[in-house]
């Protein structure tokens, strides 16, 4: 009996312990959302090497903007056969041969502006790729923060039903030894009290694991443990339009901003590939000396290519039928972004409608009942059926809670993420 009583006591131990250990070992870091956001945006890793990819576009626009190169070009003899004389010149004599050549490429039909287009519009691209990366791990962080919050809460439901369970197994125990409880009795309530010792340590579990990613994304310390603080009443009033909402989104959510910047990067690109059609004309001075008529000959260089064969056809063809795909997913997104909108609007009326501040009344009303169920059954005004009924249906309860107060936060990060603004603070 006495080992009995003593593996009871170590797993119930165990499974409080495996949650508030954490906080009991480490450094607890008590924080609410607005907190994690700014820690978030000043330290995450992906943010920053995503900027350094808009700075390295942004380069790539200066480099559009420059001219090219002259060319300098020479020819110089280094064998003279009548004198048999390397590299021979006499300025007596006016012997040697030299010549020089300086040429420079003009684009013509603007095409040194089209590039430059083209560049400024990748790098709002890339702009735009930032900020889809920012809005998805914001979106990330204040799930991970509101389900880590419910899963911290859940601990307490479940550490204060083991307590109970635990006292009442110990107390049973004590009545089962002198032979006034039946061993059917005793067995079922160490049934219960070890489903609750598991339900507890995979609940820790989660937790664990949340803790793992929440401080990847806020770059806090690897001993640290998070404890979220959640606004539990979010702001009722409001207004929830969803043709506003949706035009909102339209200016702010940066993948259907990504994607009108591709589609003007291809339009763009279109008109440059039509102009690179037209040739460039190089212009050029030479000096020749001894290798013509003259003897100190000065030449003027006009060249440009004959598009006879090659007017750049196929370029000019995929960029329009690139400029035409980038239509169709920006028309593809806009359906996609009013359906996010209205079914985020819908689902957060909902969850709403379901949370009150009646539920706070209600549960410290079923806590003093729960009280009263256990001290019935001390007394034994009740049997083990009907308590043993009622604990489950308290957790159960107390457990849908929490979860539907989870829903209410889930669906406030949902109704942010698909404006891609704050439009009620979590």
């Amino acid at each position: 009996m006495l080992k009995q009583k003593f593996r009871i006591g170590i797993f119930c131990v165990l499974a409080i312990a495996f949650s508030k250990g954490a906080q009991a070992q480490t450094d607890t870091l008590r924080m609410n959302f607005q907190d994690a956001e700014k820690q978030f945006l000043q330290n995450n890793l992906a943010l920053l090497a995503q900027k350094y990819n808009i700075e390295a576009q942004k380069a790539l626009v200066d480099q559009a903007k420059l001219w090219d190169n002259p060319t300098l070009s020479t020819d110089q003899n280094i064998y003279d056969g009548g004198s048999k004389k390397f590299f021979y010149h006499n300025s007596a004599d006016g012997l040697g041969q030299v010549f020089v050549q300086l040429s420079q490429v003009f684009q013509t039909a603007g095409k040194r502006g089209k590039q430059v287009q083209v560049a400024k519009d990748d790098a709002k691209v890339q702009e735009a790729a930032f900020n889809d990366l920012m809005r998805n791990l914001r979106y990330n962080l204040q799930l991970d923060f509101s389900q880590l919050a419910t899963l911290i809460d859940q601990a307490k439901v479940y550490q204060n039903e083991i307590e109970s369970a635990t006292n009442l197994v110990n107390a049973i125990q004590k009545s089962f030894d002198v032979g006034n409880t039946s061993m059917k009795d005793l067995i079922r309530l160490k049934a219960l009290l070890f489903g609750l010792q598991n339900d507890m340590i995979e609940n820790s579990k989660q937790i664990n694991d949340l803790q793992t990613e929440l401080k990847t994304l806020l770059q806090t310390k690897e001993t640290a443990f998070v404890v979220p603080v959640i606004n539990t009443t979010p702001d009722k009033n409001v207004m929830l339009d969803p043709q506003a909402l949706i035009a909102q989104a339209k200016a702010n959510r940066a993948d259907y901003l990504g994607n009108q910047y591709q589609l003007e990067s291809a339009t763009h690109n279109l008109t440059l590939q039509k102009a690179m059609a037209s040739p460039d004309i190089t212009v050029g001075v030479a000096y020749d000396k001894n290798s013509s008529y003259a003897q100190n000959y000065y030449g003027l260089q006009i060249g440009l290519p004959l598009p006879f064969f090659n007017r750049n056809q196929g370029n000019i063809k995929s960029a329009k039928y690139n400029m035409m795909s980038q239509e169709a997913t920006l028309r593809d997104n806009e359906s996609h972004l009013k359906n996010d909108v209205v079914s985020a609007v819908n689902q957060y009326k909902l969850n709403q409608q379901l949370f009150s501040t009646q539920q706070t009344a209600f549960n410290e009303q079923y806590d003093k009942l729960f009280n009263s169920m256990l001290k019935s059954f001390k007394e034994r005004q009740i049997g083990l059926i009907e308590f043993v009924d009622f604990f489950d249906t308290y957790k159960d309860t107390k457990l849908k809670i929490l979860q539907q107060q989870y829903n209410l936060q889930k669906s406030i990060a949902d109704l942010n993420y698909a404006t891609g603004t704050t439009i009620i603070k979590p």
